[in-house]
């Protein structure tokens, strides 16, 4: 009964199928790749026996005819055979190991080229950005106070230009009225003039009736005296020197009023005229001094209004100037950020892709190793069944392989 399990199971390696690990370690080199290796072994692994676990066809076939030989008195040979082929096998194992360990080698040393060194640190870059991202805003701010400061400018030089504007009409009137009082000093020059020219003509006028006074008072005075010689004895009549006296006090009286209202009208209209002059003088002077104080100030402001012009262009070319500087830094910043993003994005398909090999790579591997244990149990479980089939030959035991 226990012969019969042994023989079963010994039939049971002989008629696995092809596949597993002797697939791809039957007649492989050893400098193959682990790509290629892996497709030998997942095409040759899926019609491996139940009973193996993937155990491969060539060391089946070997070790059925192993077991011919071995029935047929070639145990040495096969021995050797199988040990020919385990140690090969062995030594490809070893070989698969040592490379995939330099593959291992390889991946680290590739990640560790193509992780980002120290010189590629772009802390700096962002240093910069945020530098003429600062810079920018304060250029902002900065053109902002400026346009703010242009409008309050602007609108000073417009409440000035409604000041002198005003100032403006304000001195045209007081030119006007100056004109004015001009022409009324004029006439009354004109009739300070005439006055004077009267006063000289009643003072002759009053010179000439004094003078005539006194011919006609000496004339009478002649006929008066002349007349008392003569009519010495007649009776006495008027005081003709007394009429004569009171007409000459009567006509000094009339003159001498008239003098005074003459004097005292000329008077007036003089301190009149002299207020009006003085108080035109005055007013002439305050406006030609507001005037003066208008032009002064109209050309301070303009003086002002050019420098502020001047200004606001140079600050518009300044900001023209700075705002094409630094859209072309950010154009080359942007670009070196697009050339670094897709660096990056390469990067990490290139790791995706090796990380993803890794994978397959550490499944074969995982595979091989199980297949290297399976191969191992077998092997012993063989070396078991040769050393009961070596036990049962030296106690002269005959086994039928036909019958089995």
């Amino acid at each position: 009964m226990s012969c019969s399990i042994k023989r079963t199971s010994s039939t049971s390696y002989r008629s696995g199928g092809g596949g597993g690990i002797c697939a791809g370690a039957g007649g492989r080199s050893s400098s193959a790749s682990c790509r290629r290796y892996a497709s030998s072994v997942i095409g040759g692994g899926s019609s491996a026996g139940a009973a193996c676990g993937g155990f491969g066809g060539g060391f089946a076939g070997s070790f059925g005819a192993g077991g011919d030989m071995l029935l047929s008195g070639n145990e040495k040979i096969t021995m050797q055979n199988l040990n020919d082929r385990l140690a090969s096998y062995l030594d490809k194992v070893r070989r698969l190991e040592e490379d995939n360990a330099q593959l291992e080698l390889h991946i680290r040393e590739w990640y560790r080229k193509q992780a980002p060194s120290a010189s590629k640190d772009y802390s700096s870059y962002y240093q910069t950005i945020e530098q003429l991202q600062n810079q920018i805003i304060s250029a902002t701010v900065d053109n902002n106070r400026m346009l703010l400061d242009i409008d309050n400018s602007k609108m000073t030089a417009d409440d000035f230009r409604m000041k002198y504007e005003n100032e403006l009409v304000i001195r045209q009137t007081v030119e006007s009225d100056i004109n004015g009082l001009r022409n009324m000093l004029d006439d009354l020059t004109l009739v300070r003039s005439s006055l004077e020219t009267e006063l000289e003509s009643l003072k002759d006028e009053l010179i000439a009736l004094k003078r005539n006074h006194e011919e006609e008072l000496r004339q009478l005075q002649s006929q008066t005296g002349g007349d008392v010689s003569v009519e010495v004895n007649a009776a006495p009549g008027e005081d003709l020197t007394k009429i004569l006296n009171d007409l000459r006090n009567e006509y000094e009286q009339i003159i001498e009023k008239n003098r005074r209202e003459v004097e005292q009208w000329y008077e007036v209209k003089i301190e009149e005229v002299n207020r009006q002059v003085t108080s035109s003088s005055q007013d002439i002077q305050t406006s030609s001094h507001q005037l003066t104080e208008l032009k002064r100030e109209m050309q301070n402001l303009e003086i002002e209004l050019q420098a502020q012009l001047s200004t606001k262009d140079s600050l518009e070319n300044s900001l023209a100037e700075t705002e094409s500087r630094y859209g072309c830094l950010l154009q080359q910043i942007q670009g070196q950020i697009n050339a670094v993003e897709e660096e990056l994005a390469n990067i990490r398909c290139e790791m995706e892709g090796q990380s993803q090999e890794y994978k397959m790579l550490l499944g074969i591997k995982t595979r091989l190793e199980q297949e290297i244990a399976q191969y191992r149990a077998l092997l012993h479980e063989g070396q078991q069944d040769l050393a009961y089939v070596y036990h049962i030959k030296s106690k002269g035991i005959k086994v039928n392989l036909l019958s089995l």
